[in-house]
C-alpha cells in the first residue's frame, strides 16, 4: 500500500473503537514525509525544476543531515517538509496527514504546532528581549501571557541560557543568539525541528556548542531533527546522511563525492 492510499484509509476509518486490537509493533507514521515531490519555478519564458520527483522519509527521533551542493534543491526540499511552500506535484505528510487537503491557514496552523525552525541568522527581534523571542510563536496558538513566559523560560533553561532571559540580541554572543533561536524553535514542543545552516554565522568552537545543544535535545526530547548543511562535520554528526544533487536524492553508494566547502 502507498503512503497515500496508507493515509486515505485512515482518514476514512476514524479512529480505532475502544474495543479494537492494537499491534504493539507498529510503527508510528513519519514525523514527516515526501512521496515524489517535485517543485518547478517559472522563470521568464523558461522553467526551472528545483525537484524532480523527491521522496524521504524522517521517523520520530531521528537526526538527519541534509547534505549537496548549492543548487541541489537542499533549501527547496526543507521548505516544503516545513510545509512554507507547496510542490508543484506529489505529497508531503505530517504525522501521516495528507497536507494537500489544507489550506494556507490550515497549513499555518499544522506548522506552528509541529515544526521548529532555526536559521543561519537567527532572525531574533532586535529590540526585544530573549524571553519575549522565544515566546512569540506561542503569541499565534492563543496562549495567555503568564503561560507564554513559563514556557519561554522554561525553554530558554534547557539550552542554558535560563540567566539571559532579559537580554536583548544585540547583548547577546552569536551562539548565544542561536541558542535562543533553538529555544523558539523548541517552545511549542514540535515533533520536527528544522535547521538550515545552524553553524554558518558562527566559529568551529560555538559552532560545536550549538550542535551539542541539538543532539542533547533530540536525545533527551525524542525530537526529530533534520539540519541543512555544507559542513562535513557537523554533517558526520547526524544519526543518516540525505544527499541531494541537481533536484534528486541520490543513494549514497553510487553518488559522486559531494564537493565541500564555503562555495559548495
Amino acid at each position: 500500500m502507498s503512503p497515500l492510499e496508507g493515509a486515505q484509509r485512515a482518514a476514512s476509518q476514524g479512529p480505532p473503537e475502544a474495543s479494537s486490537q492494537v499491534d504493539p509493533q507498529a510503527s508510528p507514521p513519519a514525523a514527516v514525509e515526501a512521496v515524489d515531490v517535485r517543485r518547478s519555478y517559472r522563470v521568464g519564458s523558461g522553467q526551472v525544476d528545483a525537484l524532480r520527483g523527491v521522496s524521504v522519509s524522517i521517523r520520530p527521533g531521528d537526526y538527519v543531515a541534509l547534505i549537496g551542493p548549492s543548487g541541489s534543491g537542499k533549501s527547496t526540499l526543507m521548505h516544503l517538509l516545513g510545509l512554507l511552500d507547496r510542490p508543484t506535484s506529489g505529497q508531503v505528510l505530517v504525522a501521516g496527514r495528507d497536507t494537500r487537503t489544507l489550506d494556507d491557514d490550515g497549513l499555518a496552523e499544522l506548522r506552528n504546532r509541529t515544526i521548529g525552525f532555526v536559521f543561519q541568522a537567527f532572525q531574533l527581534l532586535a529590540r526585544t528581549t530573549a524571553v519575549d523571542n522565544v515566546a512569540l510563536p506561542l503569541i499565534y496558538r492563543g496562549a495567555g501571557r503568564r503561560e507564554r513566559r513559563d514556557r519561554a523560560v522554561a525553554a530558554l533553561e534547557a539550552v542554558g541560557l535560563g540567566h539571559r532571559l532579559d537580554h536583548r540580541p544585540a547583548q547577546l554572543s552569536g551562539g548565544e543568539q542561536q541558542r535562543v533561536a533553538i529555544a523558539r524553535a523548541l517552545v511549542g514542543e514540535p515533533s520536527l525541528l528544522l535547521a538550515d545552516e545552524p553553524t554558518g554565522n558562527l566559529d568551529s568552537v560555538t559552532g560545536a556548542e550549538v550542535m551539542a545543544t541539538l543532539e542533547r535535545l533530540n536525545r533527551e526530547r525524542g525530537v526529530a531533527v533534520m539540519l541543512v548543511t555544507h559542513d562535513r562535520d557537523v554533517a558526520a554528526r547526524a544519526g543518516r546522511q540525505i544527499r541531494m544533487r541537481d533536484g534528486l536524492v541520490v543513494d549514497p553508494a553510487t553518488a559522486a563525492p559531494v564537493a565541500w566547502g564555503p562555495d559548495s
